[in-house]
């Protein structure tokens, strides 16, 4: 027939079920929570460095709390190749915003750390985004507060490996 879907021509998805909709509803609003935190993520690294990729902000989250890292633990950290973040460290440490110190556990391996002129660049920007967030939540309460954070950091946990 012309015109017809190959489903037939009164082909309708199925209505989803109560847990299939939250999960659904969980989706919609992840997709637009990660669409805007990576063009914030980019506006972040960009005031930290105009050269800076998007990326780059999470490496100097990252660093700034989990201190000196190899390289692998960060690629691991982040879900990224090694290639990847071979590259983006190379990125950072010509711009003189990190550094590689030799691994007092293991000569042949070199921990990766802010530098003193990444580490004050990083929290000057990071402190205004903070400040960012309390206007925007100024409404909430400080347990909703505190409930999304720990939300938000059990998701992460259970969404590591």
């Amino acid at each position: 027939m012309p015109g017809a879907s190959p489903a037939g021509p009164a082909a309708v998805a199925p209505t989803p079920s109560p847990a299939e909709r939250e999960f659904l509803a969980l989706e919609r609003e992840l997709a637009v929570f990660l669409r805007r935190a990576r063009a914030q993520s980019g506006e972040m690294a960009r005031e930290v460095h105009p050269e800076l990729e998007p990326a780059a902000y999470g490496l100097f989250v990252r660093l700034d709390d989990a201190g000196p890292q190899r390289a692998t633990e960060l690629s691991a950290y982040f879900g990224v190749g090694k290639a990847t973040m071979s590259r983006q460290l190379r990125a950072l440490e010509q711009l003189g915003l990190v550094a590689r110190d030799p691994d007092p556990a293991d000569g042949r391996a070199s921990l990766v750390r802010l530098t003193d002129e990444g580490r004050a660049r990083f929290r000057r920007v990071r402190d205004a985004r903070r400040e960012r967030y309390v206007r925007k939540l100024a409404g909430w309460d400080r347990a909703e507060v505190a409930e999304l954070a720990r939300l938000l950091n059990h998701f992460n946990q259970r969404s590591e490996g």
